[in-house]
């Protein structure tokens, strides 16, 4: 089973003809994706990866029903193609760009919520359930280390993601589903309010995240372990343990106000709550395996 995505849901594509959104097309529907439809003004009548092009989400709409729709747009035009989406009744849409401006995050955020909808990013390479289905830009080498499995995986960083899964994996274990929530200081979901999802399916048997300095996520994370609302194992690895006091960090997701943000503050949080926090990637599968002991994970 799987969170979000599977190899069912039907997924538009907005900015599908554009360079971006035509090559991570493809490599989605090499994954099994289920591709419907694309959108890009002016280019109606047009077939990009096989998929045909609408001028506008309603009218791919009227022809291809989704349930999804991927976003391959700039920044700038991020906020009305999200509107677009959640107006015409998609629920689930996943954007990928980086520096959308702030304001505009905070009402694609209201937008969602009001919608019941749920928007993954900005500054995420995406989400994938491993066998299944893929929204997003993971490279076209994740299938050596996406093995489909019982773990669910949700990241704020980039550039680890795909180093610590692949300890999960190295461990013995596979991936359920992995929900790259992005970097960004407003992203369209948090990472408590992912873990009801996992909680509810039961085909994942454990939750690893990814976090970082900065921010109050992984706070959030804690107080759901300590109010009962996720009750499976957790493991975290926070990156910016070594990072000196008072270093600005890479991307704007990365604030930390007073104590709270550092990942001293966060690990005794979470740990507090029972989680299990790895010092280092490689630590990791190990502490998933502590985790797990006596359970019944398979794969």
């Amino acid at each position: 089973m799987s969170i979000l995505i599977n190899q069912n849901t039907r997924i538009l594509v907005q900015g599908i003809t554009g360079k971006e959104g035509s090559f991570w097309t493809q490599h989605m529907m090499d994954l099994g994706t289920r591709v419907v439809a694309g959108s890009t003004p002016g280019k109606e009548g047009q077939v990009c990866c096989g998929a045909p092009v609408y001028h506008s989400v309603r009218r791919a709409l009227q022809e291809h029903p989704a349930d999804a729709s991927m976003v391959f747009v700039p920044p700038r035009f991020v906020m009305d193609a999200v509107m677009e989406s959640l107006e015409n009744g998609i629920k689930l849409i996943v954007t990928l760009a980086d520096g959308i401006p702030l304001h505009d995050q905070a009402r694609i955020r209201s937008a969602a919520l009001a919608n019941q909808a749920t928007v993954i990013g900005g500054n995420t390479s995406g989400i994938i359930s491993p066998g299944q289905a893929m929204m997003g830009s993971l490279p076209y080498w994740i299938e050596r280390v996406y093995k489909p499995g019982r773990v669910g995986i949700m990241t704020r960083s980039g550039s680890l993601t795909n180093e610590v899964t692949s300890m999960v994996v190295s461990a013995g274990f596979g991936v359920s589903s992995l929900i790259g929530v992005g970097g960004d200081p407003v992203p369209g979901t948090r990472f408590a309010e992912l873990l009801p999802l996992f909680e509810q399916d039961a085909q994942t048997d454990a939750v690893v995240i990814i976090g970082e300095l900065g921010g109050t996520m992984e706070e959030e994370v804690a107080e759901a372990l300590n109010a009962k609302r996720f009750t499976k194992p957790l493991v975290a690895f926070l990156s910016g343990r070594t990072a000196p006091a008072g270093t600005r960090m890479g991307h704007a997701g990365a604030i930390i106000s007073g104590n709270k943000g550092t990942v001293d503050y966060k690990t005794k949080a979470l740990e507090e709550a029972g989680a299990l926090v790895a010092r280092r990637p490689r630590e990791t599968g190990t502490l998933l395996k502590e985790a797990l002991s006596g359970g019944n994970l398979r794969g």
